[in-house]
C-alpha cells in the first residue's frame, strides 16, 4: 500500500556576505533544477517548496567565486520511528566558507572553500 504524499512547505535562503565578490549559486533537487544565478554582495537566493510528510526532500547547491568551490546540502528532511531531521535553510556565505544560520542562534561554519 502506497503512503499518501502529504505537503508541508519549506523554503531556503542563500545570502552573500563576501567581501566585494560576485557568487555564483546553483541547487537542485532529484526533481528540480533551480540553474545558476549570480549574487551580489548583500544579496539573497530564495525558493520555498513542498516537502513531503514523509521524508525524502533533498537539496543541494555548488557555490563559485573566483577559482574555489563549495558542494553542501541546503536541505534535508527525513523522518524515522523516533525524530525528524532536517538541515538548517537559511545560509550564509562568507570568505571563509558557508555558514548556518539557525533561527535565532549564532552561525556556524559548514564548509569551507576549496580550490578546484
Amino acid at each position: 500500500m502506497a503512503r499518501p504524499s502529504v505537503s508541508i512547505p519549506s523554503s531556503v535562503n542563500i545570502t552573500n556576505q563576501l567581501s566585494e565578490k560576485i557568487l555564483i549559486v546553483h541547487c537542485q533537487s532529484k526533481d528540480t533544477d533551480l540553474g545558476a544565478h549570480a549574487l551580489a554582495v548583500g544579496a539573497s537566493f530564495h525558493w520555498s517548496f513542498g516537502t513531503n510528510f514523509f521524508g525524502g526532500t533533498l537539496f543541494w547547491c555548488k557555490l563559485a567565486v573566483e577559482n574555489r568551490r563549495i558542494s553542501f546540502v541546503a536541505y534535508k528532511e527525513y523522518y524515522d520511528v523516533f525524530k525528524v531531521t532536517v538541515t538548517y535553510g537559511d545560509w550564509v556565505v562568507r570568505d571563509d566558507g558557508v555558514y548556518a544560520r539557525p533561527y535565532g542562534r549564532p552561525t556556524f561554519l559548514v564548509a569551507a572553500w576549496t580550490r578546484p
